[in-house]
């Protein structure tokens, strides 16, 4: 590489892509930045376990709606036997007076998770707001 110190060469025209670089640079940390921002997946709670020092909270089971799915794929809405195309208006049905709108679903484990999530996906199609997932482990207080 030579120096040009002046002379009779005339203008140059060089690259210059130290600008380059920098604008590269700040798109590369505003993506960085923006990236774990977007929400993607199911939007689901899970319910957390009681505290060991705390007690239980009261059984409030009227209030509580669960989606129980069996091995068979049979829905069951709080125990009652629902057939798959009348889990919509079902739900509907019971938050139509309700002004919290929280379901549970509980799902076997042996079932593929497509079944479980056609019942959330049919839970927020009832305008229902948090759904959360029952899983065994969270059922045993683990």
């Amino acid at each position: 590489m030579a120096m040009n110190v002046g002379g009779g060469s005339g203008p140059r025209a060089d690259i210059n892509v130290t600008p380059m670089i920098d604008v590269l640079l700040v798109l590369l940390i505003i993506f960085m930045v923006i990236t774990p921002l977007t929400p993607y997946g199911l939007e689901a709670l899970a319910p957390q376990p009681p505290k060991k020092n705390q007690p239980p909270p009261p059984p409030d089971d009227d209030r509580t709606v669960v989606i129980v799915i069996d091995g068979r794929g049979n829905y069951q809405l709080n125990q009652e036997p629902v057939a798959k195309e009348n889990l919509g208006p079902r739900l509907q049905q019971i938050f139509a007076t309700r002004a919290e709108r929280v379901v549970f679903v509980k799902g076997d484990p042996d079932l593929e998770f497509q079944v479980v999530a056609y019942a959330i996906d049919v839970a927020h199609g009832a305008g229902i707001d948090k759904v959360g997932l029952m899983t065994p482990k969270i059922e045993a207080g683990e």
